[in-house]
């Protein structure tokens, strides 16, 4: 193969287990990442609904839909990193973080999601887990199908139609779709595809104790498209991990 090729986006991890990166302690640096994500979003969404006319005919508009649906997945990332307890080591500030932020991402429900993901973590891969699409090869939009099945609930559709029709009541409707809406339904797709279906695709060596695959190193891509979660062989060995830690493990 030329030089110049790009290896391809996901790698099987090698049969021996990754070195892995001895947890320090948190301190208050999850607290100030978790805040910074809320704060980033929050800012960012007021300016957009309240003061900016987008010119369509530009592409800032677009670029500023995809910063905003960045930040929806941090949203998502950080109720994350709060179900495996390493946003605080205060176990209720850790748990409100995580719900907060869950709530902001379309009224997900913390503590509706933190079983299902335990079990996706203790059953990866198998009937039991919540995430995996057991049919022979399934493609992209029948396992999207299903996992929308497992975690959205009629009363996040009733509420967020409700926000929509209160919002656009204060705010141009077109502002409200374009930078409310769908930087939400986007980085649902985002995470999905980054953090489910790439790595959990089709078969997985025998050694493979997590069924997962993790992309090639690639700090800035893996920030940029999932938080580090590309690195998601990496993420099950090391659940411990915050997400601004994994790339520690994957860079050893």
């Amino acid at each position: 193969m030329p030089a110049s090729i790009s290896p391809p986006l996901i790698a099987t991890p090698a049969s021996a287990t990754p070195r892995r990166v001895k947890p320090a302690p948190l301190g208050s640096k999850g607290v100030w990442v978790a805040l910074g994500i809320l704060l980033c979003w929050g800012s960012l969404l007021t300016f957009l609904l309240a003061f900016y006319r987008p010119n369509w005919a530009t592409p800032w508009p677009y670029l500023l839909a995809l910063l905003q649906m960045h930040l929806y997945t941090g949203l998502f990332i950080t109720a994350h990193d709060a179900m495996h307890g390493v946003v605080s080591a205060n176990k209720r500030l850790n748990n409100a973080l995580g719900t907060l932020a869950a709530g902001l991402f379309a009224y997900n429900w913390f503590p509706r999601m933190l079983p299902k993901h335990h079990e996706h973590h203790r059953h990866v891969a198998t009937p039991d887990d919540p995430d995996y699409h057991d049919g022979q090869h399934p493609g992209f939009l029948p396992w999207f199908a299903r996992f929308a099945w497992n975690y959205v609930t009629v009363w996040q559709v009733l509420l967020m139609a409700a926000t929509y029709n209160v919002l656009k009541l204060f705010f141009p409707q077109a502002n409200v779709i374009a930078f409310w809406m769908i930087p939400a339904v986007l980085a649902t797709l985002q995470l999905f595809f980054f953090g489910t279906y790439l790595p959990h695709r089709g078969e997985h060596a025998p050694d493979n104790v997590h069924k997962s695959r993790s992309q090639f190193r690639h700090h800035l891509w893996a920030f940029v498209s999932c938080y580090f979660f590309g690195y998601h062989y990496e993420h099950h060995d090391q659940p411990y991990l915050p997400w601004w830690r994994l790339w520690r493990t994957k860079h050893a």
